[in-house]
């Protein structure tokens, strides 16, 4: 059942009324196939009309719209035997980060992601993509693997950040995502993160200090949720449609600083309405930067992330 977002009103409408008129017959002169396509036009154009003119704070209900497709649903269409790999080997397993061995389009790969689940009982599972200690201590396990036997890694993001209970802090939860960085930032293989939906803060780059960061169109990356953000400068997070605007968290602004490298084109209405186009175009950018990657240097591979990483942000000092 498809769910909409409040500034969809009219597409809602259009297509409720698509809706009733498919369970129709013909009535006299009325051909109900007829007013179903145009129907279905006025659909489209609505859709497009709203879609290329979205405000930063709609694109963030975009990026965290329910049917939006997970990390899962990745994986489920884009590598062939996956095997998961659990547990950090040292607390626990921790279920809002998945990883595991596959094959992508004929190649060995790590795959790393952050799952929010898709319904009340996975969402709980899943602790809504918001990842604990063990959870990046056993993406650094992964990470060490796929240094091991020299295979690339390929990380679906999308957390609105990570875990800030008491046990996750008592455990060291600044720590290990420290020391996730780190390991990507020190690694030899090719690393290439994609944000899918929400890449919050710390708990995002945490997998995602990549040799090259790609982003869906109605993605959001930045370094606090536009809420918490209002919260500490407004006190209220009312704000937050100030806040998204003010943080330039949309792929877009991202491109235009460098911290991303390229926009992956979503299916029109966003890929909440085309799931299967949404998943093959990732799957084609990803290939097609694993291919640039091949071949090169480990070393230079891994100069050439850290120097990314350590430098960002210097041209909008000097600026």
């Amino acid at each position: 059942m498809q769910s909409f977002l409040g500034f969809e009103k009219s597409i809602a409408e259009l297509e409720g009324k698509m809706e009733e008129l498919r369970h129709l017959n013909d009535i006299g002169d009325i051909k109900i196939a007829d007013e179903v396509s145009t129907l279905r036009d006025r659909i489209e154009r609505t859709l497009q009309q709203t879609y290329s003119k979205l405000s930063s704070w709609q694109k963030v209900q975009v990026a965290r719209h329910p049917n939006r497709p997970h990390c899962v649903d990745y994986i489920e269409g884009l590598v062939d035997d996956f095997t998961p790999l659990a547990g950090d080997r040292a607390f626990s397993e921790d279920a809002a980060i998945m990883g595991g061995l596959g094959r992508f389009r004929g190649r060995s790969v790590v795959v790393i992601g952050q799952e929010k689940g898709n319904d009340t009982e996975t969402r709980v599972k899943h602790n809504f993509g918001m990842a604990r200690p063990e959870g990046y201590r056993k993406a650094i396990r992964l990470m060490d693997l796929a240094q091991r036997f020299n295979i690339p890694i390929v990380t679906f993001v999308d957390t609105p950040g990570a875990y800030p209970g008491l046990g996750a802090e008592e455990r060291g939860q600044a720590e290990a995502i420290a020391r996730s960085i780190e390991k990507c930032l020190g690694l030899t293989v090719p690393i290439v993160s994609v944000v899918i939906g929400e890449g919050g803060s710390g708990g995002a780059i945490a997998i995602a200090a990549a040799n090259r960061v790609l982003m869906m169109e109605y993605a959001i990356y930045s370094v606090i949720s536009p809420e918490g953000c209002a919260s500490i400068l407004w006190r209220s997070a009312d704000h937050a449609e100030e806040a998204a605007e003010a943080l330039k968290m949309t792929a877009e602004d991202l491109l235009a600083f460098g911290v991303i490298d390229s926009i992956i084109p979503e299916p029109l209405g966003a890929a909440h309405r085309g799931a299967p186009e949404a998943i093959r175009a990732v799957g084609d950018a990803v290939e097609e930067n694993l291919r640039e990657l091949d071949g090169q240097d480990g070393a230079v591979l891994r100069s050439h992330r850290r120097e990314r990483f350590l430098t960002l942000g210097n041209d909008a000092l000097t600026a």
